[in-house]
Formats: C-alpha cells, structure tokens, sequence
C-alpha cells in the first residue's frame, strides 16, 4: 500500500504533465483513445465518488464556521467565471461549438485540485475544501442554469436533462463516498493515499479521449481555444482575489478565494460537452485544455505565494 501511496502522490504532483503527454499521444493516435468517450461519465462518476470518500462532517462544519469566506467564494465562482466565459466568447467572436465549450467550463464548480493548490499557497485549505463541496453540491442547479442563460443564443440548452445528468455522475457518487466513509470510517482512511492517482487516472482519460475525437478541430482552432482558456483562467485568478480583497478578508483567504475561482471543475465540462453537445464534440476542447492550463498556472501561482510568505516571515 505505501508504494502504491507513493505512486499516487508522485501522479497527483506530476498531474499536468501526465496529461499534456497522453493527449499528445491521443492527437498522434486517436483510434487507440476514441472508444474512451462514450464511458466519461462513468470516470467522472469514479472521480467523484472519490471526492466524496476524503469529506467528513467537519468539512461541513467549517462552512458554519466561516460563513462570510465560503459565500463569497461560491458566488464568486458562480459569478466572475461564467460571466468571464461569455465575455470572451463574444469579444473573440467563437465559433458557436467553442462558445458553448468555454461557456460550460466557466458555469462547473471549483475542481477537486484547487484544495491541494490552496495548501500549497499556505492558504485557507478549510476554506477552500468547504467552497468546493458546496459549488458542487449546487452544480445541479447552477451549472446548468447558467448554460442555459448564457450559452442558449449559440445552441440549443436543455436544463432538466444537464440537471439530471450531473445528479448522476456528481452528486449520487459524492454521497454515496460521504456516506462509506461515515460507516467504514478506518477502512477508508487507510486507503485514502491511493485516491490521487484515481482522480489523475480519470481525468487524464476524460482528456485523452476529447482530444482523440477533435484532432482535426484541435488542429485548426487549437491556438484560438488555447489562448482563451488562458485568459479565462487567469482573469479568474485575479478578479477573484481581488474580490476577497475587497471584501476584507485576511490574506489567506485571499489566495484560496482566487484559486477557487480560477481552478475549474474540467472534468465535468468535458463529460457534459461530450454528453449534450455531441454532434459538435469539439465543444469539449476548451475543458481539456482547460485541464492541462489550469494544473500548470495553479501550481505556479502556489509556488509563489508560499515563497512570498517566507520571505515576509524573515524580514
């Protein structure tokens, strides 16, 4: 068990790399990743039953401690990046299909990976874990919802089969890991170490196989997308940093407010894209760049900041 541990920590901390190396494998052969698609649901269901498996009833806890810091962070997310996405769509004037996709990516939750980005900035981790799980138990609502308001003049947007959708692949896995983890609380924990190298086996899957059913799309259009998915992220880094600055909270929360709003949820946005917007799957491209963008940004922005916090703690 410990080697497979370490494994796990090393593919977890290696993530970005992992997937930017399958997806260029996935564009050069992508007959031998196109059959992955029709099974992303399943994977992100796996991804997030292991979601559920690290919650305790703490984690819950820590939003009636800090209520004012998980608020802003949910409406934050809720807000800066979809609103973020539909700016960039009509400012780059997209193809409707890549709309769509980057309009999607900007109304997911918070991704499983802003917690570790959060402990890394030696920011607010509680925080930053509370904001996740309550971004993504309103995913079923808000996230189709906001599709529906800002991606409908591009296509066609069905809320109560998205609702349905991400009930299933998201908050029944999510439950049902919160709810095992409560009874077979010891058998868990000891297996816990293992559940990063799932998550990074999964959403390294979900990538490959989106990039495997776009190469020819990926090759026309991918600096186009690319160049979005970045400013969409970093954009999202700053405003929401500034936002919790303006609101007064403490450093801390600051750094896990910005990584929570820039860090996306990719794999969801991939598995709908894929889902609902079939007929043009390259919809699902901005989230798999997105994927690869966002574990590189996240852990550079968190590398700077625990620097800039031990170097004021010695002067």
């Amino acid at each position: 068990m410990k080697t497979l541990e370490r494994i796990s920590s090393f593919a977890g901390n290696t993530f970005a790399l992992w997937v930017i190396i399958f997806g260029v494998i996935s564009f050069l052969f992508p007959s031998g990743f196109a059959w992955i698609a029709p099974h992303v649901s399943i994977l992100l269901g796996i991804i997030m039953f292991g979601m559920g498996l690290t919650l305790t009833p703490k984690d819950f806890k820590d939003v009636l401690k800090a209520p004012k810091s998980v608020f802003i962070a949910v409406i934050a997310q809720y807000t800066i990046m979809p609103l973020l996405a539909y700016g960039l769509a009509v400012a780059f004037q997209l193809p409707p299909e890549i709309a769509v996709g980057v309009i999607l990516v900007g109304c997911c939750p918070g991704g499983t990976a802003s917690n570790v980005m959060a402990y890394l900035a030696k920011g607010n981790t509680a925080l930053s874990v509370s904001a996740t799980t309550v971004s993504t138990l309103l995913a079923p609502i808000l996230t189709p919802a906001l599709t529906l308001l800002f991606a409908n003049q591009w296509m066609a947007v069905s809320f109560t089969d998205m609702f349905i959708s991400i009930i299933k692949v998201v908050l029944i896995p999510i439950i049902l890991g919160f709810v095992i983890r409560l009874f077979f609380r010891k058998q868990v924990e000891k297996s816990i170490g293992v559940l990063p190298l799932i998550s990074v086996i999964g959403i390294v899957a979900v990538a490959t196989a989106v990039v495997a059913v776009n190469t020819d799309a990926i090759a026309s259009s991918g600096l186009l997308i690319f160049g979005v998915v970045i400013l969409h992220n970093l954009l999202g880094l700053f405003l929401g940093f500034i936002l919790a600055r303006v609101c007064k909270l403490n450093f801390p929360d600051q750094k896990s407010i910005a990584i929570e709003v820039g860090m996306q949820n990719s794999g969801l946005a991939s598995t709908l894209a894929l889902t609902f917007f079939a007929a043009n799957p390259i919809a699902a491209v901005p989230s798999a760049l997105f994927s690869v963008w966002h574990n590189i940004s996240g852990p550079i922005l968190a590398t700077f900041w625990s620097k800039y916090d031990a170097k004021k703690n010695h002067t």
